[in-house]
């Protein structure tokens, strides 16, 4: 390793350059100092570093929570490095145990291979694939012989798993821990020794799984990588970590205007660390707006809808962001109808004499997913047909052609009788 001592003057500012932008938005590097050491190495011979983050493919979208990470990769690209991509093609059948209170099930090797289509080409809205190599980790982890396996669960012991917190409270619960569970982060470890890696990233659940990857590289005689973990985002509830098994998620490959209106939902203490994590907006931006905000010269409304408005450009472009905007400010400000309402088609056989109760209708049109959502919905005041609040689950109604019925802020369907 190069010292800094060798370093010239503008390759030491270099240095420091590049670590300042790294540390920015992170909640901790594990040990700074060797990645400092890698990022002197990096400059003086002109070795891009390795910087690796694997990703199972456990759901079919990728959403605003995960491109925290997604945003500090793009960074080292602009610095110069090159990103490992790892879809866990294999570790995503066990699914990673961090945070859960039971075994998580298994999927199917076709959920897996579907799945990690999706998030390769959502993926590269934000990485530059010029720098980014995508590898699966089936190609290392499948050929394993059962030696190997054997020899690889002897470098750690149950006590050393057992200090991960998720694992600690399921055993102090008398609630199962399935040994497969345990080689989870022993896969996602040997993952960087295959790849040596020079640092890993991930968010702070993940801390666990990343110094695993030092420990193991270290035990097969490889250099250790600095492990680097980022903040979680909460979700539109403003409580849990977003998540799409939570609902609480925005999906950077939905459509526009979705994008739009669940942007505006989120809560707005939480409206700067969106910004400041999740967004291409400089810093010096978002400190204005803070100002303003504290200030009162700029509305905390107008700040979330220019976070909206960003979240649709970075994913869709310029002109979906202004028709997004345009089609907030014309349907939930002023309260208009949309030009472009969907319809929906209601089956002659679905009516008894003329009529329907709203919460079949609700159901029948794809508007709810059960008669118990219907209901709710319904008591909550979240329904109305051509703008006529209904607020009785019971109610019979007579539709006819052209009825405009809306759930919540968001749904609309013109209603088609046949």
């Amino acid at each position: 390793m190069v010292k800094w001592e060798a370093l010239s003057a503008s390759q030491q500012r270099e240095v420091e350059r590049q670590m300042e932008l790294i540390r920015r938005g992170v909640v901790e590097i594990v040990p700074e100092e060797e990645l400092k050491a890698k990022v002197i190495n990096s400059i003086a011979t002109g070795i891009p570093l390795k910087v690796k983050l694997g990703l199972d493919p456990s759901a079919p979208d990728i959403h605003i929570g995960h491109t925290v990470v997604l945003h500090k990769l793009r960074q080292f690209q602009q610095l110069g490095h090159n990103v490992q991509l790892i879809i866990g093609d294999f570790t995503g059948r066990i699914g990673d145990p961090t945070g859960k209170s039971e075994t998580r099930k298994q999927l199917s090797e076709e959920d897996v291979q579907r799945n990690a289509q999706t998030y390769q080409k959502q993926i590269f809205k934000l990485l530059d694939p010029a720098q980014t190599t995508v590898y699966y980790n089936s190609e290392w982890l499948g050929p394993l012989h059962f030696t190997d396996v054997v020899t690889l669960s002897a470098k750690v012991t149950v006590a050393r798993m057992l200090e991960r917190d998720d694992f600690t409270k399921r055993y102090q619960n008398g609630l199962p821990i399935s040994i497969h569970e345990f080689f989870y982060p022993l896969m996602q470890g040997y993952d960087s020794v295959a790849l040596e890696s020079d640092v890993e990233l991930g968010g702070t659940d993940q801390k666990f799984n990343l110094l695993m990857g030092r420990t193991l590289q270290k035990e097969y005689g490889k250099a250790t990588q600095a492990a680097i973990t980022m903040p979680l985002i909460e979700g539109l509830d403003g409580v849990q970590k977003m998540s799409k098994s939570l609902g609480n998620y925005i999906g950077i490959d939905e459509e526009a205007n979705q994008i739009y209106g669940k942007s505006m939902s989120i809560p707005d203490e939480l409206m700067l660390k969106y910004f400041q994590l999740a967004t291409d907006i400089s810093d010096q931006e978002i400190q204005a707006m803070q100002q303003g905000i504290e200030s009162g010269s700029m509305h905390p409304r107008d700040a979330k809808m220019q976070l909206a408005h960003t979240f649709v450009r970075m994913y869709h472009g310029v002109e979906a962001a202004e028709a997004a905007q345009q089609h907030f400010v014309t349907v939930f400000q002023q309260r208009a109808l949309p030009d472009d309402i969907e319809e929906a088609v209601l089956p002659a056989s679905e009516l008894q004499d003329g009529q329907i109760r709203i919460v079949k209708l609700l159901v029948t049109l794809g508007l709810q997913a059960s008669g118990s959502e219907a209901k709710r919905s319904v008591q909550q005041g979240a329904v109305r047909i051509n703008e006529n609040k209904m607020d009785d689950p019971s109610a019979d109604i007579t539709p006819q052609n052209g009825d405009v019925i809306q759930v919540g802020k968001r749904k609309y369907v013109k209603l088609i009788l046949q």
